[in-house]
């Protein structure tokens, strides 16, 4: 009665093994929406645990067919074999559903990372729109020019590896099939709003350099024509205060 209880409990794991890999491993998952994409990984993380919970049934299946061995070996070692059988399946199980479990994990990190480098991005483009935007009314002085255009090549500067990983995980999950509606719509929508106020940056850069360089000219001209004038005030106040006639003063000065 032992023996036919414990082939029984045997078959009864083996049958519950069998509705684990087809739930857990063998259905068809689309990852459309992030949602689905959660549910998943919290859905394996319950199959892991199910799964490990097992080991303690499986070790006392295993501890009650040795103690049946040694009291009747015949249907101990009939046991013993189909025994052998199960814990292969459950090891291997075990490993297929950790390593399901933590491919799932991976990916939403990577969905999670993704979304993060997304909304520093963002932010650094509001920045640099709202840099642009300051640069449409500005005083017509040097200081205020130079103060624009330096505080728009600043930002300017911000380097490119968060596009770069942006581009990778964006591309990893789609090549995957994961949510890749979503993020081509996403990235799409990133990439198009990036090129569109670089280029309107660099092109107001130019034209804030442009300006600076005429301004600098013109108040060098204007510069030089004062000390001009100061030496010409200069020299005819010395020929007033001499009291030397208009008709004896060179032509300009006349």
């Amino acid at each position: 009665e032992k023996a036919v209880n414990l082939k029984k409990d045997l078959a009864e794991m083996q049958e519950w093994m069998t509705q684990a890999e087809e739930e857990y491993l063998e259905k068809d998952f689309e990852y459309k929406s992030p949602e689905e994409l959660e549910n998943a990984v919290e859905e394996m993380k319950r199959a892991k645990e199910d799964v490990l919970q097992k080991e303690v049934r499986v070790k006392i299946l295993k501890d009650n067919i040795k103690m049946l061995a040694t009291k009747v070996p015949s249907s101990g070692q009939d046991l013993a074999t189909e025994l052998n059988v199960v814990l292969e399946n459950y090891q291997l199980l075990c490993n297929r559903i950790r390593g399901k479990c933590h491919t799932l994990e991976e990916v939403w990190s990577c969905w999670i990372e993704l979304l993060q480098y997304l909304d520093l991005e963002t932010a650094w483009l509001n920045n640099l729109e709202e840099r642009v935007q300051m640069t449409g009314n500005l005083p017509d002085k040097l200081d205020a020019v130079n103060d624009a255009l330096e505080s728009l090549e600043s930002v300017l500067r911000h380097p490119a590896d968060n596009r770069t990983q942006i581009r990778e995980l964006g591309q990893t999950l789609i090549d995957g099939g994961i949510l890749d509606d979503i993020i081509s719509e996403k990235l799409e929508a990133f990439n198009a709003r990036y090129e569109e106020l670089s280029h309107l940056a660099v092109s107001r850069q130019i034209t804030l350099e442009q300006q600076l360089q005429t301004m600098r000219e013109t108040d060098h001209m204007l510069q030089v024509l004062q000390e001009s004038l100061g030496d010409l005030d200069r020299q005819l106040t010395s020929y007033l205060t001499d009291r030397i006639d208009a008709f004896q003063l060179p032509q300009e000065a006349q």
